[in-house]
């Protein structure tokens, strides 16, 4: 009787220990956010988001720090959320709001209309939806092939070629469009700058050379990240030069 009750008891300990070591839960962040306990919100997020991404913990984040007027921070997981889920209407809208606080009213380079519509394109699914279309339009390619292949009648014959040609192409455009996405999850080169003001200067120096200002919430592109306390980065204008690595965060 004592070993069940110990083998009872010791049962209760692990799991009530278990419990204790998951920590926080989003529910409990987003009931801190109803409450206006912004702070709050923002540790457990944060918290959370140590154990792995998530859109949606990166977007409530990026509302508890607009909330809270913290702009760079909200700007900075506002784009981390829209870079695992590009397609979101909601993300995107509310990084256009929190943009439009910011100083900095840069003037981009516009892009190719052929470019812009392709990368509008890529970013209308996630990188997982685009490989499992591919992976579909794989599956129809090979559908086709067997028409084509075992069919004695000369139209099926020709339905089969065609269509496989046709679901070949679809089937690399797929992978071609989730392996751009999966690039830009990888190998992050945008970041958000953090610092009020930030001097840009014409070498990797405080001796360099002022270039320009800008001011926090602004996303700038890295161009150079090989050195540790440095970074050159580029504007939407075009305009490059070297910011210290500790004024800014990688998205």
């Amino acid at each position: 009787m004592k070993k069940i009750v110990y083998l009872v008891l010791s049962l209760l300990l692990i799991f009530s220990s278990t419990l204790y070591a998951q920590g926080p839960s989003k529910a409990d962040g987003d009931k801190a956010y109803s409450k206006n306990n912004f702070n709050t919100a923002i540790q457990i997020y944060e918290s959370i988001l140590k154990n792995g991404e998530s859109a949606d913990l990166y977007y409530n984040l990026g509302n508890s720090y607009y909330k809270n007027n913290e702009i760079a921070k909200a700007i900075l997981n506002y784009e981390r959320a829209l870079l695992l889920e590009p397609y979101n209407g909601d993300i995107r809208n509310n990084l256009d709001i929190a943009r439009s606080k910011t100083l900095d009213k840069v003037d981009s380079t516009p892009d190719i209309f052929f470019i812009t519509w392709i990368n509008a394109l890529i970013n209308s699914l996630s990188v997982d939806r685009w490989a499992k279309i591919g992976i579909v339009f794989f599956l129809l390619m090979l559908i086709s092939i067997y028409f084509y292949v075992f069919s004695k009648g000369i139209v099926l014959k020709k339905i089969g070629f065609i269509s496989g040609v046709v679901f070949l192409a679809f089937t690399i455009m797929t992978n071609v469009f989730a392996f751009k996405q999966k690039s830009d999850l990888l190998n992050r080169d945008n970041a958000i700058i953090m610092s009020h003001s930030v001097t840009v200067r014409s070498t990797p120096s405080d001796n360099g050379t002022k270039l320009f200002e800008i001011h926090e919430g602004h996303k700038v592109s890295i161009t150079d990240n090989t050195m540790k306390d440095w970074k050159e980065i580029q504007l939407e204008d075009g305009k490059v030069g070297w910011v210290h690595f500790s004024d800014i965060e990688v998205i």
